[in-house]
C-alpha cells in the first residue's frame, strides 16, 4: 500500500464530514474533476486504504453490546499464525499478533456475559490453544479513530512532525 498524499486525506475527510454527498457535490467542494475523484477512491479501495463499510457497523446495534478482550498463547507449533478454527468464530472481531506472554490478543463481542462464556469456551476448545486471560471492557473510553491523521496528512504535516521531542544535548 502506498502512502496517502494530501488529496487523497482531504477527500476521505469530505466523505467523512458527509457520507451521502454524491461524488459531483464531492469533486466539487474540492475544486478536482468527477474523474479525479472516482479514480482515486477506486485506487485507495484497491489498495485496501479504505475499507470495508460494514467496519463502522456499530456491534451493539446488532446485539452485541459488551465488549471484551482475550489474550491467546498458543502451542509453540503454530505461534506464528493463528488457528482457522479462531477465524470461524463470528464473535471475533478483531484479532491482533502481539509480543509479551500472550499471541494473540483478540477483540471480541457478545450478548451478555453468559454469551462471553460461551464465546470463550470455543475459543478455548481450539486445539492449539495453551492458555487465555479474558477482560472485559466496561465502557469505550476513545472509539477508533484515524480522522486526526488523516488531518494531518491534509495539512501537509509529515508524520511525526507534531510529536514533542527533546533538542540534542549538548
Amino acid at each position: 500500500m502506498r502512502s496517502m498524499d494530501s488529496l487523497d486525506a482531504r477527500i476521505l475527510l469530505a466523505i467523512d464530514d458527509d457520507p451521502d454527498a454524491t461524488v459531483l457535490a464531492l469533486a466539487q467542494r474540492l475544486g478536482i474533476a468527477r474523474n479525479t475523484l472516482t479514480a482515486r477512491l477506486k485506487r485507495l479501495t484497491a489498495e485496501g486504504a479504505v475499507r470495508e463499510f460494514s467496519r463502522r457497523v456499530d456491534p451493539a446495534a446488532l446485539g452485541y453490546g459488551l465488549v471484551a478482550f482475550i489474550s491467546v498463547e498458543l502451542s509453540v507449533k503454530v505461534e506464528m499464525w493463528a488457528p482457522d478454527a479462531l477465524h470461524r468464530i463470528p464473535q471475533i472481531v478483531e484479532m491482533h499478533a502481539t509480543t509479551g506472554d500472550a499471541d494473540l490478543l483478540l477483540k471480541v463481542v457478545a450478548r451478555d456475559p453468559l454469551d462471553l462464556h460461551r464465546v470463550t469456551g470455543e475459543v478455548v476448545a481450539v486445539p492449539e490453544v495453551v492458555r487465555t486471560s479474558t477482560v472485559i471492557s466496561l465502557y469505550e473510553e476513545m472509539p477508533p479513530r484515524v480522522r486526526p491523521l488523516l488531518q494531518a496528512v491534509a495539512d501537509g504535516v509529515p508524520p511525526g512532525a507534531g510529536e514533542r521531542h527533546r533538542p540534542p544535548v549538548r
